[in-house]
C-alpha cells in the first residue's frame, strides 16, 4: 500500500497558489477607481439577456452572502421571476431597517441598458467593499434594492426576436391592433434573417429619395418640385393577413409606464395606458414591494435615451404636488449630477418632455414621498462631444464609419419581395442609436452608479449627538436629547407629511419613570410641544435634512437609561447612558 505524503500535497498546493498569485500581480496593474481581481468577472461592454443578468446576479450573491442577497418580488406576463438584489452589510444590521435606495431599469423593453448599469452598481458595490473605506461605511449605513429588468419578456424578445430601435415598446400581451379579430397575425417579418428590421426602399419614377452619390448609405430626400429614384417603403415586412398594411399588428401597444397608480389617465386620454393602474404584473410587483419596504428614501429608474437627469411632475396638473421644499433638494442632488455626468442636463418630464399620466417616477414620490429621479441614457455627446441631438443622421454615419467600422449599418442588398417585387433592404440596426455601443457603456454605467450612490448618500443618517441632564428638584430630572440628521434627505419628505404616508420618527426613553414627554419646538424660549399619551415614546414627524430635533423627558428613577430612534428612512440609533 502506498503512503499519500498530505504535507507535501498541501504544501505543494500552496506553492502553486502562490505562483498564480505572482503571475497575475505580474500580469496587471490596477486602474483607479475599478475593481482589480474580481470575485465575479463580469464584460460591462454587452448586453445580457434575461439568462445572462440572473446567471450575474446568482453569482454575485453566491460569491458575496455577507453583502447580497438575490430573491424574486415577483413575475411577468409570462412567469418570468422579476429578480432583485439586496445589497447591504449584513453583518452591521438588518438591511430592512437601513435607510434605502431602490434601482431598477429596463422598464421599456428597448431601453435595455439600464439593466446593465443596475448589475454595475450591485458587481461594483460588492467588489469595492473591503477596498474602498467610503463603499464600506456606505454599505454599513446603507441598502441597495436593485432590479436589474422589470420587463423580462418584452427584453428578451427585442434582443432575440426581429425588432427596430423602437420596439417592442411594451411588454408582450399581444392586442388586435388592426381591429380584423385576430392578434399580434401581421407583426415584423426579418426578409434578410440578420435579426434587425430595417429599412425597404424602391426603385420608382416618382420617387423622392436617391442615394447619397457620397455615400451610398444614406438617403436624401429631394424637394418637392424634383423627382428621386427610390421611394421609402417603411420598415421590412409581408403583408402576412392580406388587408393592404405591412407590420401593423405586432406586440400590442400599452406602455408599462403609464400603469402607476398616481394621475393615471385612460388610453383615450393617456396613450398607452392599460386597463387601470396597475393591471401589469411587473408594475404591481415592484409597487407592491416598495409599500412593504418604508425603508426606501431614494429611487432611480433608468430609461433611454437623451442624457437627461428627469424629476417629475410628468404633466403640468399635477405641478403642486412638488413643493419648494423638497424641489431644493431634488435640484441639489441633480445639479451635483450635472456635473458627474458629462453631457446629461436635468430637466423637468413635463416641462422639457411632453406629460405623463401614471408614470413610475410619479408615483414613487407622490404616492410614496420617495425622492426619485429617471434617467435618460445615452446621449449623442457621448461620440465626439458634440451636442448633435438625436437622430443626427449625418454624426450617426461618421460613427458608424469611424467609431463602429461598418457595425452599426446594414448594407442595401436586393430582395424579391412577394409584395413589393424587387425591393433593396438596409439600415441602421435595431441595437444602434437608443443603446450605447460597447466601448461606451462602462464608462456612462459608472457615472450613472456614482450619482445613484450620490443620491443614496443623502438619505437621512442619524445620530444622538448630545444629551443634557438637569435637576429640577423633588427626585425629578429634566432629560433633552438633540437628535441630528447628517444628509440632506429629511426622514419624511414634504408629500410623505402631507399625507401621512409613514409613521412619524419614533423617539424613546427606557429605564426611567417619565413623568412626561415633549418636542422642543424654540429652546430659546423654551417653547415646547408636550405628548400627553405614551411620553415615553415621541412621536416626531420629521427629522429635517441637515438640522436636529430636541426632544424632553421629566423623569425620576435612577437607573441608567437608553435612548432610541427608531425612524422607517433614517434608521435605529441609540445612547446608553
Amino acid at each position: 500500500m502506498k503512503t499519500v505524503n498530505y504535507t507535501s500535497l498541501f504544501c505543494l498546493a500552496l506553492l502553486l497558489m502562490s505562483g498564480s498569485l505572482t503571475q497575475a500581480q505580474e500580469k496587471f496593474f490596477r486602474a483607479i477607481g475599478t475593481p482589480h481581481e474580481p470575485e465575479v468577472e463580469a464584460s460591462w461592454n454587452r448586453y445580457n439577456t434575461y439568462a445572462g443578468i440572473v446567471d450575474l446576479m446568482e453569482k454575485i450573491a453566491d460569491a458575496y452572502p455577507k453583502l447580497s442577497r438575490l430573491e424574486s418580488i415577483g413575475k411577468s406576463y409570462q412567469g418570468k421571476d422579476i429578480y432583485m438584489l439586496t445589497i447591504s452589510d449584513f453583518n452591521t444590521g438588518n438591511p430592512d431597517e437601513k435607510p434605502a435606495m431602490y434601482i431598477d431599469g429596463n422598464i421599456h423593453s428597448n431601453e435595455i441598458q439600464g439593466a446593465e448599469f443596475s448589475l454595475y452598481t450591485a458587481w461594483y458595490l460588492t467588489e469595492m467593499f473591503g477596498e474602498l473605506d467610503f463603499i464600506n461605511q456606505l454599505l454599513k449605513d446603507k441598502t441597495f434594492y436593485i432590479v436589474p429588468t422589470i420587463n423580462p419578456d418584452a427584453r428578451d424578445n427585442y434582443m432575440k426576436e426581429p425588432n427596430t430601435p423602437h420596439s417592442p415598446r411594451s411588454g408582450m400581451i399581444v392586442l388586435d391592433n388592426d381591429g380584423d379579430g385576430e392578434a399580434g397575425e401581421d407583426g415584423f417579418n426579418d426578409l434578410n434573417d440578420d435579426n434587425h428590421i430595417t429599412y425597404m426602399i424602391r426603385k420608382s419614377p416618382t420617387g423622392q429619395y436617391i442615394k447619397d452619390p457620397q455615400d451610398e448609405r444614406r438617403l436624401i430626400r429631394v424637394s418637392m418640385e424634383e423627382q428621386g429614384n427610390y421611394e421609402l417603403l417603411g420598415y421590412e415586412g409581408i403583408d402576412t393577413d392580406r388587408d393592404g398594411e405591412v407590420n401593423e399588428d405586432g406586440i400590442g401597444y400599452y406602455d408599462p409606464n403609464r400603469d402607476w397608480g398616481w394621475k393615471w389617465q385612460p388610453d383615450y386620454v393617456q396613450r398607452g395606458a392599460y386597463k387601470y393602474p396597475f393591471s401589469l404584473p411587473e408594475s404591481r410587483a415592484v409597487a407592491d414591494f416598495v409599500i412593504k419596504h418604508p425603508n426606501i428614501a431614494g429611487a432611480q429608474s433608468y430609461h433611454n435615451y437623451g442624457g437627461m437627469i428627469l424629476r417629475g411632475p410628468g404633466a403640468e396638473e399635477d405641478v403642486d404636488t412638488y413643493n419648494r421644499e423638497d424641489i431644493r433638494i431634488y435640484d441639489a442632488i441633480a445639479e451635483k449630477g450635472e456635473e458627474m455626468i458629462p453631457g446629461y442636463r436635468y430637466l423637468t418630464v413635463y416641462k422639457d418632455l411632453y406629460s405623463v399620466f401614471g408614470g413610475e417616477l410619479d408615483w414613487f414620490y407622490g404616492g410614496r414621498g420617495i425622492y426619485t429621479y429617471t434617467n435618460e441614457l445615452m446621449v449623442s455627446y457621448l461620440y465626439f462631444h458634440k451636442n448633435e441631438g438625436r437622430g443626427n443622421q449625418e454624426e450617426e454615419l461618421k460613427v458608424d464609419k469611424y467609431l463602429t467600422f461598418g457595425d452599426a449599418f446594414v448594407d442595401w442588398e436586393e430582395y424579391k419581395h412577394p409584395q413589393y417585387g424587387t425591393i433593396e433592404v438596409g439600415g441602421f440596426k435595431k441595437n444602434f442609436g437608443r443603446a450605447h455601443p460597447g466601448f461606451l457603456l462602462e464608462q456612462d454605467a459608472h457615472r450613472n452608479m456614482a450619482f445613484t450612490i450620490y443620491h443614496a448618500y443623502q438619505t437621512p443618517k442619524l445620530s444622538i449627538l448630545d444629551v443634557e441632564e438637569k435637576s429640577i428638584g423633588g427626585g425629578l430630572k429634566e432629560i433633552t436629547a438633540t437628535i441630528y440628521n447628517e444628509r440632506l434627505m429629511p426622514t419624511h419628505s414634504s408629500q410623505d407629511l402631507k399625507y401621512n404616508i409613514e409613521r412619524p420618527d419614533l423617539v424613546s426613553i427606557s429605564n426611567v419613570d417619565v413623568v412626561t414627554g415633549m418636542i422642543v419646538e424654540d429652546e430659546d424660549f423654551n417653547k415646547v410641544k408636550e405628548q400627553v399619551h405614551n411620553p415615553e415614546t415621541l412621536r416626531v414627524p420629521s427629522i429635517p435634512g441637515m438640522g436636529t430635533v430636541k426632544v424632553r423627558w421629566i423623569v425620576s428613577g435612577k437607573g441608567n437609561y437608553t435612548i432610541n430612534v427608531d425612524s422607517e428612512k433614517g434608521g435605529k440609533v441609540s445612547w446608553r447612558e
